[in-house]
């Protein structure tokens, strides 16, 4: 089973040796970064000389939508009380309409109150939350099936079991990949 904060990890060693052999592409992806976000191409290849691995990785983690690296660690280790859940679980087919909800009370009293036959996947974009049926689930590279969303109550943002949310995190990097 893939680690995801090992897998991020990876991503941020590859985007380094990338930027260290001039590739284009992964200078561009150097934009995530807040101070580099407006600056003209020449200054973004000049920044080049100076960027680091800490750089690289908060550059892989706000790709996976969360505001920093010690962010996106936090989360992806299954640490208890994560500030934010990152945008992972909103993939490319984000026009598909869900029930969204500014409080994570608001949520739980929505999938509570559906029938056991509809229940729902009580996900996180953010701060906000979702609730989103199999299909969706399925379009995101998981499993709607997999053990681990019974063991963790169906609920991302407060999961019963937190290793339960780490390995789906890994699931939904490594199908991640291979749109890649």
């Amino acid at each position: 089973m893939m680690d995801p904060v090992r897998e991020l990890k990876t991503r941020a060693e590859l985007l380094h040796k990338q930027l260290a052999s001039n590739d284009a592409k992964a200078l561009l992806r150097l934009r995530a970064l807040p101070e580099l976000g407006r600056v003209d191409e020449a200054a973004l290849a000049a920044a080049v000389a100076g960027i680091r691995r800490k750089h690289c990785l908060a550059v892989v983690a706000r790709e996976c939508g969360f505001s920093s690296w010690e962010r996106a660690r936090f989360a992806l280790a299954g640490e208890p009380g994560a500030p934010e859940l990152g945008t992972l679980l909103y993939g490319r087919d984000g026009g598909v309409l869900h029930h969204w909800f500014a409080t994570y009370e608001e949520a739980r009293a929505h999938v509570e109150a559906l029938p056991e036959a509809s229940r729902g996947y009580l996900l996180a974009y953010k701060h906000h939350f979702f609730v989103a049926d199999r299909a969706f689930v399925a379009s995101l590279g998981l499993d709607p099936d997999d053990l681990d969303w019974q063991a963790m109550g169906w609920d991302w943002a407060r999961p019963a079991d937190l290793a339960a949310r780490s390995r789906l995190y890994a699931k939904r990097l490594a199908s991640m990949r291979a749109w890649a």
